[in-house]
């Protein structure tokens, strides 16, 4: 049997028939009852898609899990195996002059036969290997003791299985008790059951992985889930124990030849053909060898590598969650213990987030700025006040347990800036104590005539409702003095620019006339005998407010200079949506990539404003510089030292944003 129903079962059965005094028919109903409802669990699991969520069961917890169940087969089996009655290890290790030796010595030599296996023979599984060992020791035994070859009164050997009725009888008998059970009987097994079932998934599935990375494929943990609880309900009607996908003999099957599911199928019908035809001789199996056996598997199911995690001080309180599993599962009950482990597994959780911060980056607005492409006279400003707004980037999950951290690490913004715009696109989820934090922080920053912004805004906290609803549901965003939420970054940080620039007293370009074209940024040291040279190769262009004026992909070669107005620069993205590059403004170019060459166009270029445009196409330059190459290289000149200094304002963009 597998460990966890071996443990699980064996321990039902005592408590039901020893400490409750119950009829050992209505012990077997109630054994029956309880795989049948293990079995029935896993189904439920398998069919609402719980199988993955098994699998995240923290690791500290599956490994205490198992460790705990090999403590209770150990502690078990070492009375059976020192043919001790009474059941304490303790005492029947110390209480030498109750040891049965043939019974320990059998017991030493499948133990050893089995440990040699596994090193030397790894064709024949080990467990058949130290049965067949124990039994041959004992047998040689028997030819020098000969009480030992007598059946009745031998406590060394299982002894006669005596069976009345047939097979089809048997099952038949088993569902007519089934339905006699009431709901006090249900009460007694629910919580072994639901016990089983976790125990029985989290073998399986943790095999499952195990057997993935060794087969290189990947399993469907519902079906296996469903599989298993259809085959545990027939084995609970046919008189068997649950079963699962257990390591040990999983990875047997394997490294014999094992591959597909029929290696489970025939090693089915052969256990069945070996109780029909070779029960009689199971009376003669040694109990000392099956306790060899199972101390064995204990051994090797239990983690001893947990004791590595107490060399170092981060790793140490995940041994205490191990070590505590283990000592609740042998101490008090297997429930018990994952309660235990899980709310431990949580407390080092909330540990460990409240010891990180929440923050990715902070950065002001002299250290990141909009895609707008703004004016010297502009960029002074912000150079100047840009410390007024920051930019701050959150991650992970905001929390009863974060949130007076974040507020820590922002007190002293909170007291000398004006706006701060939170990204949030980095966030798993958020609670109400984080909405009030926000909520405060808002109130704080309004009274020194700020504001809080919000940006990025995910779709994922629980009950499928996005964190901007959530907000609006408790009245933190929407008009008037509430947070501000941005579709884009991009859009906020205009937002506060224009806010700065706008209390520094600058008024909008757009309002301006138009330029000619010695004031346009890359012509103004240009003489005016250049300026009249180059002008007549140059034509004027309206764009209206929405207006595409070209595509990616499209071809051309012309290059655009802004008179008034204000175009956006997007790159289009799968599923129609639109990356925004940069804005330029009155006295800026663009479209310089296709214009140097002569390759299609890579972004969309559209008119955020009503503008006017002087356009040079190359074609019409390369004629002008036929006629005059000191005013072509002169320009030329002019556009390098353009757009090395845009390249080097993204490279500090880059640089601030790979600080962190």
């Amino acid at each position: 049997p597998c460990a966890p129903a071996a443990a699980v079962m064996s321990g039902l059965a005592a408590d039901l028939a020893q400490r409750r005094g119950l009829p050992i028919a209505h012990v077997l109903t109630l054994l029956a009852l309880t795989a049948l409802i293990s079995a029935a669990l896993q189904i439920v699991y398998g069919a609402v898609r719980a199988g993955k969520v098994i699998k995240y069961i923290p690791y500290q917890v599956v490994t205490g899990y198992m460790s705990g169940v090999a403590v209770i087969i150990a502690v078990a089996q070492i009375p059976k195996l020192l043919g001790v009655r009474g059941g304490n290890p303790l005492l029947a290790m110390v209480s030498l002059q109750q040891w049965k030796w043939p019974g320990v010595i059998v017991g030493i030599v499948t133990i050893a036969a089995m440990a040699a296996s596994f090193r030397f023979i790894r064709a024949i599984p080990a467990t058949i290997i130290g049965l067949g060992s124990g039994i041959s020791t004992y047998a040689i035994l028997a030819l020098i003791r000969p009480e030992l070859r007598h059946l009745d009164g031998n406590s060394l050997i299982i002894g006669p299985i005596r069976t009345a009725g047939s097979f089809v009888g048997a099952i038949s008998g088993r569902f007519s008790s089934l339905l006699t059970v009431s709901t006090a009987d249900l009460a007694l097994v629910a919580g072994p059951a639901l016990t089983l079932s976790i125990l029985l998934s989290i073998d399986t599935l943790k095999t499952g992985v195990v057997l993935d990375a060794i087969t290189r494929s990947r399993h469907n943990s519902n079906r296996e889930l469903i599989a298993q609880g259809v085959a545990n309900i027939g084995s609970a009607f046919g008189g068997g124990m649950p079963g699962a996908g257990a390591m040990g003999p999983t990875l047997v099957n394997v490294t014999s030849g094992g591959r597909t599911a029929w290696s489970g199928v025939i090693e089915g019908a052969l256990v069945l053909l070996g109780f029909l035809l070779l029960g009689k001789f199971m009376a003669w199996l040694p109990i000392a060898a099956l306790s060899g056996i199972l101390l064995v598997i204990a051994w090797r199911m239990f983690d001893f590598h947990m004791f590595r995690l107490l060399r170092r001080p981060s790793t140490r309180l995940d041994f205490v969650v191990i070590a505590a599993v283990v000592i609740v599962a042998e101490a008090v009950g297997l429930i018990q213990a994952s309660v235990v482990g899980v709310c431990l597994a949580i407390l080092l959780f909330i540990r460990n987030q409240i010891r990180g911060s929440v923050i990715l980056r902070k950065l002001d607005l002299c250290q990141t700025r909009s895609k707008w492409r703004r004016s010297p006279e502009q960029m002074a400003i912000l150079e100047a006040n840009g410390r007024e707004a920051i930019l701050v980037q959150l991650k992970d999950d905001l929390f009863f347990g974060t949130t007076d951290q974040l507020f820590n690490e922002l007190e002293h913004d909170l007291q000398e800036r004006r706006f701060i715009l939170f990204d949030f696109r980095r966030v798993q989820s958020m609670d109400y104590t984080a909405a009030q934090l926000f909520l405060q922080m808002q109130q704080r920053l309004r009274e020194r005539g700020g504001r809080v912004l919000f940006t990025g805004m995910p779709s994922s906290l629980p009950y499928r409702l996005d964190i901007e609803r959530y907000m609006e549901q408790l009245g933190l965003v929407g008009s008037g003095e509430n947070i501000r939420i941005f579709d884009t970054r991009d859009s906020a940080l205009e937002w506060m620019e224009e806010q700065i620039l706008s209390a520094a007293g600058w008024t909008a370009r757009e309002s301006e006339p138009m330029l000619p074209l010695e004031l346009i940024g890359v012509f103004r040291d240009l003489s005016a005998s250049t300026i009249g040279e180059l002008e007549p190769f140059m034509r004027q262009v309206s764009v209206a407010a929405g207006a595409r004026l070209f595509s990616a992909g499209d071809g051309g070669d012309q290059i655009y200079f802004i008179r008034h107005g204000r175009l956006n620069i997007l790159l289009p993205l799968e599923g129609g949506k639109q990356h925004h590059l940069a804005t330029f403004c009155r006295g800026e170019f663009f479209g310089e990539m296709a214009f140097l060459d002569q390759g299609l166009r890579s972004a969309n270029a559209e008119a955020a404003t009503a503008s006017e445009l002087f356009v040079l196409s190359r074609q019409a330059f390369d004629t002008l510089a036929h006629k005059n190459q000191e005013l072509a290289a002169e320009v030329f000149e002019k556009l390098a030292l353009a757009i090395a200094q845009r390249l080097r304002v993204t490279d500090a963009e880059v640089s601030a944003l790979e600080e962190r």
